[in-house]
């Protein structure tokens, strides 16, 4: 797994933003209100994920699918020595409320709950998973609904970003809004989703997926966005200082049964 701590504070301005000075958080722009709701898992494997791969590949992604739930599969796209193998859930949900509802009536499917008790009654003893991380997340105004990727993509990139503050946070969220998505479209940073964390283990932040055809692109794309003159613009504003001041990056590769 690979990790990053960066733009610890937009470092070439000596003065931090005050708030009654910075822009109105409100865009300004005008976008569609149906926005989905996303639900991101970590599964931390604890041996190996053979068990669980087939629970989710045969038993929990149909009755998400029975519910018109599409699912993406992942795994870690190279495996650190320190790391321990994962698996990844996006689960996509058309609102908060198809959410609530399909959480709650799952358990009541019965070939769901005839499928996965032998799963359940096998790793309660000996569990294949030590723990799993929840996120659950709104989409971004700019692209209230996913984009799926092309069929070549091998390598996709989770990004988590940490914000000081509730505050901090709406203004990483606006920043994306009003200006960053634009430069990673025009320099190939493929947008998969943006989503505002409205619950999770760590709080306050937001998460987004980008996808790529190999590490190559991945990395020109990213080189080149760095250089940006409209993200050297908007990174220089007082109103996103310190947006975003520990930040996490995860790359993953697609699952066999994945459908992103």
């Amino acid at each position: 797994m690979k990790r990053r701590n960066f733009m610890k504070a937009a470092a070439a301005l000596s003065v931090a933003p005050v708030v009654s000075q910075a822009l109105p958080l409100e865009n300004k722009l005008s976008f569609s209100k149906d926005k989905e709701i996303y639900e991101w898992r970590i599964y931390t494997l604890a041996g190996n994920g053979d068990l669980l791969d087939a629970f989710l590949k045969d038993t929990l992604i149909p009755v998400y699918n029975r519910k018109n739930i599409r699912v993406g599969a992942f795994k870690l796209y190279k495996l650190q020595e320190e790391d321990k193998e994962q698996r990844h859930l996006l689960l996509i949900y058309p609102d908060i409320t198809t959410y609530h509802q399909v959480k709650k009536t799952i358990w009541s499917d019965p070939d769901f709950r005839q499928n996965a008790q032998t799963f359940y009654d096998t790793t309660a003893p000996a569990p294949v998973y030590s723990n799993f991380e929840s996120y659950l997340c709104e989409a971004f105004d700019k692209i209230p609904v996913l984009r799926k990727p092309e069929p070549e993509r091998t390598l996709f990139e989770l990004r988590i970003y940490h914000s000081p503050n509730e505050e901090a946070n709406q203004r990483k969220v606006k920043m994306f809004n009003m200006g960053e998505i634009d430069v990673f479209d025009k320099v190939g940073i493929n947008s998969v989703f943006y989503g505002e964390i409205l619950a999770g283990p760590r709080m306050p932040a937001l998460l987004y997926l980008t996808w790529y055809k190999d590490e190559e692109t991945r990395n020109k794309a990213w080189k080149e966005f760095g250089s940006h003159p409209e993200w050297k613009r908007m990174a220089a504003l007082p109103e996103y200082a310190y947006t975003a001041t520990n930040n996490q990056s995860i790359f993953l590769s697609p699952l066999p049964y994945s459908q992103l």
